[in-house]
């Protein structure tokens, strides 16, 4: 686990991702995700995690952790586009800095879990590009050639 939360955050770096979103990719499994579903950390030790990584940084682990993703994914690139926090069952309307920060984060797990299993790409590789394709607004550059170069 500890290897992947690594190559995420270099992934993201490689694109250029801001300090926080780095941390964030580092942490992004820290209370779980609608994927995996073992907490490393429970939500009620947050302000542990904003210490140490900083409160931007935990938000945004906490807004990928939170997302339902069945319920958000589909529609997330758009201007009013809504999160459906997993946690709560609350709707959240992220600005579109959170949207792109989640988007990047999104991508740099997924190519992260694709690039090193075959089977990843064969499965899911197709959905996983599909869902890049309608986020590629949100996208940087070169998060959008990396998801080209995993999935295409």
């Amino acid at each position: 686990m500890l290897a992947h939360l690594e190559r995420v955050e270099a992934l993201l770096a490689s694109w250029g991702g801001r300090p926080a979103l780095r941390a964030a990719g580092l942490c992004h499994a820290f209370y779980g995700t609608d994927g995996f579903p073992l907490q490393l950390l429970n939500l009620e030790h947050r302000a542990d995690l904003a210490e140490a990584i900083g409160a931007d940084a935990e938000a945004l682990a906490y807004l990928y952790a939170s997302c339902d993703r069945k319920a958000t994914y589909r529609t997330f690139a758009e201007d009013d586009g809504m999160l459906l926090d997993r946690f709560t069952g609350a709707r959240v309307q992220p600005n579109l800095g959170q949207r792109r920060d989640l988007a990047e984060l999104t991508a740099a797990n997924e190519l992260d879990l694709a690039a090193i299993s075959p089977k990843i790409r064969t499965e899911y590789g197709a959905s996983l590009l599909g869902l890049f394709t309608r986020w590629r607004p949100l996208l940087s550059a070169s998060a959008w050639a990396h998801c080209r170069d995993v999935l295409g």
